[in-house]
């Protein structure tokens, strides 16, 4: 009795038991040795938990570092028309590519079809910011890896311009100027501009050449070559630069696979592509289409303009960055050669769809030019580019079939589609 009472008192002072000149350790002090690690292993665990949930906490991802075979592509307004069509092309000719977007022109919807296509990893990431935030463009550049910028984002309305004509500076000009900041602070070297055939202004001769002197006519056009020249300036001082600058006329159609089209918002339709507008009256949501001037100097009284499908247009794009080399600076017209006049547009688009739409003709709209169309020569000549979808109604029917399925455009319906598919 005695023994076991002594053997009592020595375990409850933590004492070993002696045994053969051998010392063991208590079984209940060692429990709690084992059960303090278990506790901090939890806690540590936990602490990790925490972190990686953090808003300031990134794991490394491939878009994070170049990676020898793939192209990272920036694409700036990502979310819109021709932003959306250009990431779909680069997506299947196998670039990585970062949409980058404030979505007050583009559609999220647009980009989570994209997501839907292409859902491995490394291949498509969304970035909602706006430009003219140089801190969140800054932090877009340190944290992601590009090789390449195609700078899409800006407002894009003749008419709208001439009645905001200081957010049209500030959208395309000063916010192109925090996107080339940006481009030199990180290394970037390569950029693609989408610019404008409205910066010529109204050429007192036809067609376009990339020498035709550029006087443009309204906020739009001289916001885009206040841009040109800035890029042209800044890739004399940088020399290693790549730049390819893309002049492009009035764009048409919509993917030929019915996944993406045009798709403005409602408040900006009176502003908008005359597509967009015969669409509407086909499609009853306005009572008929506006034509703004019958008294130009051109054969029917109608502007004519050059009408370039989006198809067409993005796979400019595409040989314009395969083509980009250090220390060149290319120029190009994007266009058919071919005019059209919005008369010969507007029959056109009645047999597209079916719909003998009414036509309203009124006054001329302040901005506008009389008659524009290009001379592609010279892109042909040096990326091998020329338009291939050239027939005005055939385009016009692939972008009603998408207008026909989508009549709420990128809205929630589509959005469901896009999720089963």
């Amino acid at each position: 009795m005695l023994g076991f009472s002594r053997a009592r008192t020595q375990s409850r002072n933590g004492r070993s038991l002696p045994l053969a000149g051998m010392d063991y350790a208590d079984p209940k002090r060692k429990g709690n040795v084992v059960g303090k690690i278990i506790v901090a292993a939890g806690l540590i665990a936990f602490c990790l938990i925490m972190i990686k949930q953090s808003p300031t906490f990134s794991t490394p991802s491939q878009f994070s570092r170049h990676e020898e075979g793939v192209t990272h592509v920036l694409v700036t307004g990502g979310a819109g028309y021709i932003g959306s069509h250009a990431a779909l092309r680069l997506l299947k000719d196998s670039y990585r590519v970062t949409i980058v977007d404030n979505l007050s022109r583009g559609n999220l919807a647009a980009v989570k079809i994209l997501q839907h296509m292409f859902p491995e990893p490394g291949r498509l990431q969304f970035v909602y910011a706006d430009l003219g935030d140089a801190s969140a463009v800054n932090k877009l550049f340190s944290e992601n890896a590009f090789d390449a910028v195609m700078h899409f984002a800006a407002v894009a309305y003749v008419g709208e311009s001439t009645l905001d004509p200081l957010r049209y500076y500030h959208n395309i000009t000063s916010n192109s100027l925090v996107v080339l900041k940006a481009m030199i602070k990180h290394g970037v070297q390569t950029l693609i501009y989408s610019s404008t055939c409205a910066t010529y202004g109204e050429p007192e001769k036809m067609p376009i050449t990339e020498e035709t002197p550029q006087i443009p006519i309204n906020p739009y056009g001289k916001a885009k070559k206040m841009s040109e020249d800035i890029i042209l300036d800044l890739a004399k001082q940088n020399t290693d630069m790549s730049i390819m600058i893309l002049r492009y006329f009035n764009v048409i159609g919509s993917d030929p696979d019915g996944r993406l089209g045009e798709a403005p918002r409602p408040e900006l339709r009176e502003h908008g592509r005359i597509s967009g507008a015969c669409f509407d009256a086909a499609r009853g949501i306005i009572p008929g289409l506006k034509v703004r001037g019958t008294d130009y100097k051109t054969p029917d009284g109608t502007c004519i303009r050059d009408y370039i499908d989006v198809t067409d247009l993005v796979d400019a794009h595409v040989k314009a960055l395969e083509k980009a080399k250090p220390g060149k600076v290319g120029i190009y017209n994007v266009g058919t050669g071919k005019g059209r006049s919005v008369k010969e547009f507007v029959e056109a688009c009645k047999k597209a769809t079916g719909v003998d739409i009414k036509v309203d003709y009124l006054a001329r709209r302040p901005g506008d030019y009389a008659e524009v169309y290009s001379d592609p020569t010279k892109i042909k000549e040096e990326l091998n580019w020329t338009a291939k979808h050239t027939d005005l109604e055939e385009s016009l029917q692939i972008a009603w079939r998408w207008q026909k399925a989508h009549r709420n455009g990128y809205g929630p319906a589509l959005l469901a589609r896009a999720t089963a598919m």
